[in-house]
């Protein structure tokens, strides 16, 4: 994608107006999304509904990824007390490796969660997944995948 900046020091990439029309339901409709999910603006709300959707359509889903596609992203784990040293046993076994890891208890639910971001392929991720789902005492598991990116950070 093509990057248009400002001249100046701080080299900010300038903002470009794309509009398309719709019917006004729709756009009530739209209004109706932005606002409860607490987005200040439609226009940034459809920027991310945008990329998101682009970036489903180019990758997919991690069960329609090639096997040997690595990828990043955040394995979210929620649980029952007592298969903490499962747990601990699944990031040092070298089937995906682990960057972070972060604990947390949810008062509310009496749910214990983990989040791991992590790298390996398509495939590792998967089997480490069903693994976890058949797990007693595993609730849910999700993998939230990072965004595809050639640049920017780091």
């Amino acid at each position: 994608m093509e990057k248009y900046y400002q001249s100046g020091w701080n080299e900010q990439p300038m903002s470009r107006v794309v509009s398309f029309s719709v019917d006004n339901l729709f756009a009530d409709e739209l209004d109706a999304i932005v606002e409860r999910l607490g987005y200040s603006n439609r226009s940034r709300f459809l920027r991310d509904a945008s990329l998101h959707f682009s970036e489903q359509l180019q990758r997919g889903a991690l069960e329609s990824m090639k096997a040997d596609e690595n990828i990043e992203g955040v394995l979210i784990v929620y649980y029952q007390h007592g298969i903490e040293q499962k747990l601990h046993d699944v990031r040092h076994s070298g089937k995906i490796t682990v960057a972070s890891y972060n604990h947390s208890c949810l008062v509310k639910s009496h749910t214990c969660v983990d989040t791991m971001q992590a790298s390996g392929t398509a495939e590792q991720f998967r089997g480490l997944m069903k693994q976890l789902q058949t797990t007693e005492g595993v609730d849910r598991v999700e993998f939230v995948p990072a965004p595809m990116r050639d640049h920017g950070c780091c």
